[in-house]
């Protein structure tokens, strides 16, 4: 029932940032956890970071972990991801995604039942 609508991606050049952000419409997602993953052609989709539904653990892939920060706002429905010193490797498409029970972290993408259509991330060398 819940519609996931991803937003900020866009081209940037390496070593830049942009803050990504993952809305919730059709209820309210609080009691769930929530992840972002990131496509590219010929790739595997990748986990890149995930949430608990209280905000309070937190999970990235090791290729991201330190640059990137996960986030979650519960009254607006939101889940932002702040990307810093963006790579060329970065390059995909990003979803976020939703999963129940919330207080699991889980990095596997066949494990999250709600999908948003994913916005793409371009970075330049």
């Amino acid at each position: 029932q819940a519609q996931l609508v991803e937003s900020g991606g866009g081209l940037v050049q390496a070593g830049g940032s942009l803050r990504l952000s993952c809305a919730a419409s059709g209820r309210t997602l609080s009691s769930y956890s929530m992840a972002w993953f990131r496509q590219a052609p010929g790739k595997e989709r990748e986990f890149v970071a995930a949430i608990t539904w209280n905000g309070g653990r937190t999970e990235y892939g090791d290729f991201v972990k330190g640059r990137f920060t996960v986030s979650r706002d519960n009254a607006k429905n939101t889940m932002d991801l702040q990307m810093n010193s963006l790579k060329p490797e970065d390059t995909a498409v990003y979803y976020c995604a939703t999963r129940f029970p919330g207080h699991e972290l889980v990095v596997a993408s066949g494990e999250y039942n709600y999908w948003g259509q994913g916005t793409q991330v371009t970075v330049s060398s």
